[in-house]
């Protein structure tokens, strides 16, 4: 199994939209970046993905979903309707690919980007790193641990 993180801003599609019908799967689509793409073509089933909130009054980690279906074309790429339309990609040679995701579970809180930059686990990684654009990067399990260990603090709390 592998772990990654996807950034993503909340009124495009949050952690709140795979939680209103936990069983229904969601469609990550138009991404449109190589390196990301590359990576989300390295997704396989059951692999978990950390939702993080972008551009957003609470930005950072908000919850956890796993991959349901691997890379696949992105039909938004075909869509000339769409945003993401990309008129150089073609059915037999697509650009882009989608994976669906399906929820497991919302954060009792937002972890923060500020508090990921203290863990010890998260030093080296991009996340943190200035400038950092990317909205699909893959963690390690101890960086894994890091986030639930933090989530889990923070549910514990509530009790």
């Amino acid at each position: 199994m592998q772990y990654w993180l996807m950034k993503t801003e909340p009124d495009e599609c949050s952690i709140d939209d795979f939680a209103k019908t936990p069983a229904a799967v969601i469609r990550w689509d138009g991404v449109r970046n190589y390196q990301a793409r590359n990576f989300m073509q390295e997704m396989h089933i059951g692999d978990e993905v950390f939702i993080y909130h972008s551009s957003c009054a609470k930005i950072g980690v908000a919850g956890l979903v796993r991959v349901v279906r691997a890379a696949y074309p992105d039909p938004t790429q075909f869509d000339s309707a769409s945003t993401y339309f990309d008129s150089k990609s073609q059915p037999d040679k697509p650009r882009w690919v989608a994976v669906d995701l399906q929820y497991i579970r919302r954060f009792t809180e937002v972890i923060p980007l500020a508090a990921i930059k203290t863990m010890p686990a998260f030093t080296d990684h991009p996340l943190v790193a200035k400038g950092n654009r990317l909205s699909v990067v893959p963690i390690s399990s101890e960086q894994r641990e890091a986030l639930n260990q933090r989530a889990n603090r923070h549910k514990e709390d509530d009790v």
